[in-house]
């Protein structure tokens, strides 16, 4: 059942100090009204959308639940009654509550489809807590939290997960119930999270497995309805119970291939006015439904994602936007020869976020430098010949913003740089290069991309040493084609990834296994394979031309 608590499993048990912990619900310009709520008994359960933490830090995290009877209700409120709701919290240092350290009341509000957003501090750095939520008689499923560690520390290995492009229709959630099996410590989201269009528009070979509910996501009331049909899967839930997430938004929890002010050239809201207050829309709802802080409040369409976690000494996450600020794409989406792709007036990232990445370049003194974003970094040639044709949606269509980026790491001096990836709805590794049309340039930082969790359906298992993107670029290490997420380890010593792999999503419960390790080793940029599973195929008998249209297929999100 969707709302079906996930058991979790126990770990250390410690004690926490005795610190206050301040709550607070969305938006700021609500927070100030009521004071408090009356107590009020619901019919029904009202943890239909379970459960999340986020943006850990030292001393706290941010706890999150969005209380909601029927999910599925056309108004976006989820069926609840249309006044606010004291909502109670609990925070404990063991998963059966009986030593409770932070105990407390929030306001879900009906301004902000009933979320609620409690930021907590005062807690103990490195540590394992858990947490519960209460209304009237109804008692949420609890979640498992851990705080960085404290910043002078590097602190135990961590052991994070990342994930992205979970397309409800096309399949089951499969994989975050494995991600949460993994009991990772951080989870990354790296956009995705939803898919804006209405059932049987985005469909997949063999048919979809479900539907979305409601019209393209346009209104408040749409993308409120689509997050929370999305939330009510147990198998999400159980990712966001079981570890604080870190989330960033890409193209879909707006609308496809979006870039700045700009919709996609087929867009239901071609009118700027019309996009600015689908923008609007979706951000509002985006931080309704996700474990943020209230610095990411929306102000209208716009909404601060870009920000900086620590975790101690061992690793800096720099999340980042490449959608908000971004130049339009020089020469629409798709794979092009674009002369505008080198232009150096061109930004993916917007000159403020650039100035603040490099500035954190320069102060960071963490073992790992690691950006979560969205989209391709390394360079991706899909021709074998002299022309140069790459996705102008991705960092390829802004390749000096990409050169400014990279140079800022390195004259930084920056230990190891890390770039994680979503999007693509396809694994790789590659080693990211300081100039790269020179094979023997320096290697000087290394990314990982995640396929997706469902998105295009199955996919299909492959022979990296066939991928004709590998031989056009050999910088690029790795490929798979299947659906899953990549599982991290990350030491003082080493940055090491595990490609986690499905062999279906069109039925749920399928086994989860490793398809593939990569081993970044401190300052030795680029990953490199530690172990490969033996594939069924040593030989794939479709040309290198129909397999590059394969796999730019699956990037092409529009239908």
């Amino acid at each position: 059942m969707a709302n079906a608590p996930f058991v979790l499993a126990r770990r250390s048990f410690v004690t926490a100090g005795a610190t206050a912990a301040l709550a607070t619900a969305l938006p700021a310009s609500v927070t100030a009204t009521a004071v408090a709520a009356p107590t009020r008994e619901l019919l029904g359960d009202p943890f239909t959308l379970g459960v999340a933490s986020g943006d850990p830090a030292p001393d706290g995290f941010v706890l999150w639940t969005r209380l909601a009877r029927d999910p599925l209700a056309d108004d976006g409120l989820g069926g609840m009654p249309s006044f606010p709701f004291t909502v109670e919290w609990q925070v404990a240092a063991d998963a059966g509550f009986r030593r409770i350290v932070r105990r407390g009341t929030a306001v879900a509000r009906p301004s902000a489809a009933h979320s609620v957003h409690v930021e907590l501090g005062g807690l103990r750095p490195g540590t394992e807590y858990w947490y519960r939520f209460k209304v009237g008689r109804h008692l949420s499923p609890a979640g498992r939290a851990l705080t960085a560690p404290r910043p002078d520390t590097f602190g135990p290995a961590l052991t994070m997960a990342f994930a992205s492009c979970s397309q409800y229709e096309h399949g089951y959630f499969t994989a975050y119930r494995r991600l949460a099996e993994e009991q990772p410590d951080l989870v990354l989201h790296l956009g995705d999270y939803q898919y804006e269009y209405r059932a049987g528009v985005y469909n997949i070979p063999g048919g979809n497995v479900r539907d979305h509910e409601g019209p393209e996501t346009v209104t408040l009331a749409g993308y409120r309805q689509r997050h929370a049909q999305y939330k009510a899967d147990p198998d999400l839930q159980a990712a966001h119970a079981v570890a604080p997430w870190l989330v960033v938004f890409d193209d879909h929890e707006v609308e496809n291939n979006w870039a700045g002010t700009f919709p996609e050239a087929s867009s239901d809201t071609p009118d700027p006015a019309d996009f600015e207050r689908r923008r609007a829309a979706a951000f509002q709802a985006y931080y309704e439904n996700m474990p943020l802080r209230r610095g990411s409040i929306p102000r209208g369409p716009g909404m601060q994602l870009y920000r900086r976690v620590p975790w101690g000494r061992l690793a800096n996450f720099h999340m980042l936007d490449t959608r908000q600020f971004r130049d339009d794409q020089g020469c629409g989406d798709g794979y092009r020869d674009c002369p505008a792709a080198t232009d150096p007036a061109r930004s993916i990232t917007g000159e403020p976020q650039e100035k603040w990445l490099l500035e954190g370049f320069r102060r960071s003194a963490a073992r790992w430098d690691v950006l979560g974003q969205q989209v391709f970094f390394a360079q991706r040639d899909n021709n074998a010949g002299p022309l140069k044709v790459t996705s102008q949606d991705s960092w390829d269509g802004y390749a000096a913003s990409r050169d400014r980026i990279t140079k800022g790491w390195v004259d930084a001096r920056v230990r190891n740089a890390v770039v994680l990836t979503g999007d693509v709805h396809a694994h790789w590794a590659s080693d990211l290069k300081a100039d790269y049309d020179d094979p023997s340039s320096k290697t000087v930082g290394s990314e990982l991309v995640c396929t997706s969790v469902t998105s295009n359906g199955d996919g299909a298992d492959s022979d990296p040493s066939s991928q004709p993107f590998l031989k056009i670029n050999p910088h690029l290490r790795f490929y798979n084609n299947q659906r899953g997420y990549v599982l991290t380890k990350v030491s003082q010593t080493e940055f090491r990834a595990d490609f986690r792999t499905l062999p279906t999503v069109r039925t749920p419960g399928a086994p989860i296994s490793t398809k593939a390790t990569y081993v970044i080793e401190d300052r030795v940029p680029g990953p490199q394979q530690a172990y490969l599973r033996p594939h069924a195929e040593t030989k794939l008998r479709r040309s290198d031309e129909q397999l590059i249209r394969e796999t730019v297929g699956n990037e092409t999100e529009r239908p």
